[in-house]
């Protein structure tokens, strides 16, 4: 077999297995969000983002506070927005 069809499979199984784990270390958030390891440190340092260091030195990241500082300042679609003026145009109706 291939030697990149074999470092492939390994990382889609790796990946795999971070899927099912609450919490997450530095480079498996990294990975996760696919966000470069610079800009993670930077906001972990000005605490733009919820983590962990409970030693002092490693950061750990808990993948139900990541999920939601991901999804934060979440913008409408355009037909939510149609449809929720629609809505208050018909709530707001004189007779």
């Amino acid at each position: 077999m291939d030697t990149i069809l074999i470092f492939d499979r390994l990382d889609r199984l790796e990946k795999l297995l971070t899927a099912h784990k609450e919490v997450l270390t530095f480079e498996e958030a990294c990975d996760y969000t696919g966000i470069s390891k610079s800009y993670l440190y930077k906001l972990t340092s000005s605490g733009n983002i919820p983590h962990s260091k409970p030693n002092g030195k490693m950061i750990f990241f808990e993948k139900k506070k990541l999920n939601g500082w991901l999804l934060q300042n979440n913008r409408k679609s355009k037909s939510d927005l149609e449809n929720e003026a629609l809505r208050h145009t018909l709530k707001n109706r004189r007779p």
